[in-house]
């Protein structure tokens, strides 16, 4: 009997280890339980993929327990050992937690609601970490690499010699893109000239660039959208970085930035100091890169009285000079042969206060004030132009909050002077004050509003004429979530910008021959943008997402320069300048360390007043980004980059050649030191090589 039980309890067993069942996962995000599509399923040498709704079923699974392997691109992978209980199609929660480098999101500050850019209606695109850290290795001098690689932005020479850089956006001229420090716009009319050539990256923590209409917070000069460069803020744990660059045509850069914070008091340093010899690439004894050195200095105190209670203190100082011209004019050889030259130097000192009170409903007051000077002094043989710019900026606004609204209310004051040194003709200044309130107003988890309404006073008056203006500048966003994987926002707005004799025009002749404003108007303008986002999992370990952007602008009564007997001369055109194109951004990451990005801009901008030819010149209608990056994170990373410049005109009419630019770079990197080699135009592509 004993024998007949023993076999009995043994063919049971039998039985129950050949039975086999179908198991069926469900993977979805740890945070927010959205299934994921694209997950990889390892199971002894069985590999599944999850489908559109995050399911996947293991087939003929012997019971027991059972060990799998489950792994996304962006979330942490996870071993499961689950135990099979004897029901078949049983169905299995598995969730999945973001990376850590993923979790963290990127705050916005230039809607200045401290929403995530994932909730903010207004479309921003940034730019921070490895990518901030990477252009600075390849450009530690100043932010001109960060905004030439990216899609849409042209960063453009004004000056063969000064090697002066103004920024485009959407196809406009620079002036219509406000530059703004830690939302301090202090880079305006004649301290325009050399600016993104004296902002030292070294202590960014990330930018913020708005495409399109922006004026309900920053008002005039937003026109073709703003680029916000943020300042990192002390933490408890100091952090402490040091650069040194050298180039083999001849650029020195060593720089630090340090900050801290002990108990209530918080301190921030910037220190950096770049050197460039003369730089003559295709030997005709004429320089391509001039010969400068600046310095800048700045400092900032963070004092916290209680935890909703801040201030802020800084200053920064940048003094800098440089030559360009003739080769033996610049190494002090000059004679009746060589002879041309330009000289700039600068001087340029900002100083700001914030301060923050903070009350237990979260509503929030906030005074920011600046005060910024810029001289500068150009000289070419037999002419010199010099003066000094002054601003002063105050904004008072308070943030509160009622239901699923978000609102920002404010005053702001901005006066701005400049004044002409040993002549008074070019004096000019003006005075704008407004008022304006936002809402940013959350419908639901699939549509947010953003809407404003900004009133400006603008008075502004040179040596020959003075005249007032009121602007009214209604802006509205909208941000709405299709799917979970696919979001969409649009965007419109109204603009003004006030005259001004500085230009990139005037700026490329040293403002020679201008004539003082006269009998002129602010030029106003209509802005819209509509983009839409996705992403997906296309193959195990492989994402993709797109970006697709329209934008089109309409500015009314530009200014345009005139030669007449007296000089050159500015009108407003009849006509209109009128801009629309599309931008497109796809994004490959293979495993984390493959990394393709494509950026593709098309732009159609017209100016009706051109007698002929009405496109604008030096603008492209292409152009194309290409990068290929292979990155083992704290280690080593390598990358190949492509741009193509489409055909554009120059301001005699004629049409110049397309070109491409390549570039390679790498870096390597021990524990806290890295190093960094960068190879730029390797093709040695120039305007010298054709013309």
């Amino acid at each position: 009997m004993q024998k007949m039980i023993a076999w009995l309890m043994v063919l049971i067993i039998s039985i129950s280890a050949e039975a086999q069942y179908n198991i069926t996962l469900l993977v979805v995000n740890g945070n927010d339980h959205e299934p994921l599509a694209g997950a990889n399923i390892l199971y002894h040498k069985t590999d599944l993929i999850t489908n559109q709704t995050g399911y996947a079923t293991l087939r003929n699974v012997p019971s027991g327990s059972l060990k799998i392997t489950i792994s996304h691109t962006g979330y942490e992978s996870k071993t499961e050992r689950i135990r099979i209980t004897g029901s078949e199609n049983d169905t299995i929660l598995v969730p999945l937690d973001i990376e850590q480098e993923e979790m963290t999101e990127v705050i916005i500050q230039s809607t200045r609601t401290s929403r995530t850019i994932r909730n903010t209606p207004t479309r921003i695109e940034t730019i921070d970490g490895e990518e901030l850290d990477e252009k600075i290795n390849m450009r530690p001098a100043n932010v001109a690499m960060l905004l030439h690689e990216s899609t849409g932005i042209q960063v453009q020479q004004t000056s063969a010699t000064s090697g002066n850089a103004n920024i485009r956006m959407q196809g406009l001229d620079g002036r219509y893109t406000q530059l703004l420090k830690d939302g301090y716009p202090n880079f305006g009319n004649f301290a325009s000239g050399l600016s993104i050539l004296e902002i030292p990256p070294l202590d960014l923590k990330q930018v913020e660039i708005i495409k399109g209409p922006a004026s309900t917070l920053y008002g005039g000069g937003a026109i073709a959208g703003v680029v916000n460069f943020i300042s990192k803020e002390p933490k408890e744990k100091t952090e402490a970085d040091l650069i040194l660059n050298q180039s083999h045509i001849g650029q020195t850069n060593l720089g630090g930035y340090i900050s801290g914070k002990k108990g209530r008091l918080g301190i921030s340093f910037l220190a950096q100091f770049n050197k460039q010899k003369a730089y003559d690439v295709d030997r005709d004894d004429f320089s391509e890169i001039p010969e400068s050195e600046n310095f800048t200095i700045a400092p900032r105190i963070f004092i916290e009285f209680n935890p909703s209670t801040k201030i802020m203190l800084g200053n920064s100082l940048t003094k800098g000079s440089n030559t360009g011209g003739d080769m033996e004019v610049i190494a002090g050889k000059a004679n009746a042969f060589h002879t041309y030259f330009e000289k700039n130097k600068t001087t340029r000192n900002i100083t700001t206060l914030e301060m923050d009170k903070m009350w237990p409903n979260k509503s929030s007051f906030k005074l920011k004030q600046a005060l910024s000077l810029f001289n500068r002094q150009i000289q070419i043989p037999g002419y010199s132009f010099a003066g000094t710019n002054t601003n002063s900026y105050t904004d008072l606004s308070f943030t509160s909050f009622s239901g699923n609204h978000t609102f920002i209310t404010g005053i702001n004051v901005i006066a701005d002077r400049f004044r002409q040194r040993n002549t008074a003709s070019q004096n000019a200044k003006t005075f704008t004050s407004g008022l304006y309130i936002q809402d940013t107003w959350d419908i639901n988890d699939r549509l947010k509003l953003e809407s404003g309404l900004r009133i400006d006073r603008a008075s502004y008056q040179s040596s020959l004429f003075s005249k007032s203006q009121v602007f009214v500048l209604p802006r509205i966003s909208a941000l709405l979530r299709i799917t979970d994987k696919i979001s969409s926002r649009i965007g419109a707005g109204l603009g003004y910008k006030t005259p001004t004799i500085f230009t990139e025009q005037t700026e490329s002749l040293q403002y020679q021959n201008v004539l003082p404003l006269n009998n002129i108007r602010s030029e106003r303008s209509l802005g819209a943008t509509a983009d839409i986002n996705a992403g997906t999992s296309l193959l195990p370990g492989l994402t993709a997402s797109v970006n697709q952007l329209f934008f089109f602008t309409r500015i009314n009564s530009p200014l345009l320069l005139q030669e007449g007997p007296d000089g050159l001369y500015f009108i407003n055109a009849g006509k209109p300048v009128q801009t629309a194109g599309f931008e497109t951004n796809l994004k490959f990451i293979y495993k984390h360390a493959l990394k393709l990005f494509a950026g593709y801009t098309f732009t159609q901008a017209t100016a009706g007043y051109l007698p002929q030819q009405k496109l604008l010149p030096l603008l492209p209608r292409n152009k194309l980004n290409l990068t290929l990056m292979y990155e083992k994170e704290d280690n080593v990373k390598i990358g190949l980059e492509a741009y193509y410049t489409d055909r554009q005109y120059v301001y005699n009419g004629t049409q110049v050649p397309a070109f491409w630019e390549l570039g390679l770079m790498a870096q390597k990197t021990f524990k806290k030191v890295t190093f960094f080699i960068n190879i730029e135009n390797f093709t040695d592509e120039r305007q010298s090589k054709y013309k």
